[in-house]
């Protein structure tokens, strides 16, 4: 059987093929250890999805266990309006919509949907700005869905030993450069 894939690592995949790796060596370790800024002040922006109370609306669903057969992808959305049938990823500051959030969004609509949930509106929203990104259904973008649906296959094929050109800025950045055999961080 094969194992389900965090909804997590498509973003992470995107920034780093390697990051992926990296972030189970430390297993169970208290995340405050090697996080950077970027990502405790994310987690943060999240406390109040995380902890399911953002809202007290019952139409609102907050941080539910999400799941796919199809991809075989597993995770938890931000949250999903049930009346206005709109799913919602939060972000703490967009600043340039990347691929990665546009298939972490994807894979939670795949998986609300698989789970009977109608969904007709994806969105990003950037919490510093209070600002709201429209986000066409995957049927809608077909070449976003072949390329999410690559990203996939890439992750699942994926070996450390693949040819890796590392990016100096993306490294910069990196939580795990001080693992990382080509880092140049």
């Amino acid at each position: 059987m094969e194992s389900c894939l965090p909804i997590s690592f498509l973003n992470d995949f995107i920034f780093c093929p390697r990051s992926i790796y990296f972030h189970q060596l430390y297993g169970k370790v208290e995340s405050r250890l090697y996080q950077g800024r970027d990502q405790i002040d994310g987690k943060a922006a999240h406390k109040t999805i995380d902890t399911r109370t953002y809202t007290t609306s019952k139409k609102v669903l907050q941080a539910i266990e999400i799941y796919s057969k199809q991809y075989g992808l597993a995770g938890k959305i931000d949250t999903y309006d049930m009346q206005k049938k709109r799913l919602t990823e939060r972000k703490k500051k967009i600043v340039r919509i990347y691929d990665g959030y546009l298939f972490q969004l994807y894979a939670q609509y795949y998986c609300l949907v698989e789970m009977d949930y109608e969904v007709s509106e994806i969105r990003l929203y950037s919490l510093d700005d209070n600002r709201v990104y429209p986000v066409r259904l995957p049927s809608e973008d077909r070449l976003m869905q072949k390329k999410f649906e690559n990203l996939i296959d890439r992750i699942r094929n994926f070996s450390l030993d693949d040819p890796f050109d590392p990016n100096p800025n993306k490294c910069a950045r990196c939580i795990y450069g001080n693992l990382c055999d080509v880092s140049h961080a």
